[in-house]
C-alpha cells in the first residue's frame, strides 16, 4: 500500500537504551506522533471530537521491529490507511533513510532500511458506544 502522508523525524540521544539503539517502546511514539500529525492535516481536532462526545482510541497495535535506529539517525514514518468495519487501519513503515556521509564509515547507510512494520486499529467511541463515524469517514475519504 503506497503512503498517503509522511512525517521526516531525527533519533534523540535521550529515545535510545545502554544498547545505544532506539528503546522499543520509542517506536510506538514515533507512530502515534505520526498518526496525530496526518489526522491534524484532515482538519480533524480530538478536543473538539471529545467535546462533542466522539473519542478516537486505539483498539489494538501490532508491532514488528526489523532494524534498529541509532542515535541521530534520520528516518520517516510513511502511513498509509484503511477502513475495515468500524476500525480505521493505520499502516506504518519507520525507515531509516539514506545518509551520504554516515555510509562513507559505514555502507549500510547508503540505502534505505526498514526498522518497523506497524498496524494501528483505531476506533471511534461516540457517546460512550463503540460507533461508525460518518464525520471521520468523510475527513479521512473513505
Amino acid at each position: 500500500m503506497e503512503p498517503i502522508f509522511v512525517l521526516k523525524m531525527r533519533v534523540r540521544d535521550y529515545e535510545c537504551d545502554i544498547q545505544g539503539i532506539v528503546n522499543n517502546a520509542i517506536y510506538q511514539h514515533y507512530t502515534e506522533h505520526c498518526r496525530h500529525e496526518f489526522i491534524e492535516t484532515k482538519g480533524i481536532e480530538f478536543a473538539e471530537l471529545h467535546n462533542r462526545g466522539i473519542d478516537v482510541v486505539v483498539a489494538n497495535l501490532e508491532m514488528r521491529f526489523k532494524t534498529s535506529l541509532r542515535p541521530r539517525d534520520h528516518f520517516e514514518v510513511r502511513l498509509s490507511m484503511e477502513k475495515s468495519g468500524l476500525r480505521y487501519v493505520f499502516h506504518q513503515d519507520i525507515v531509516r533513510v539514506v545518509d551520504p556521509v554516515r555510509a562513507q564509515a559505514d555502507p549500510s547507510y547508503a540505502q534505505e532500511r526498514l526498522c518497523v512494520r506497524a498496524k494501528t486499529d483505531i476506533v471511534a467511541v461516540v457517546n460512550g458506544r463503540l460507533s461508525d463515524c460518518p464525520e471521520l469517514n468523510e475527513k479521512f475519504g473513505l
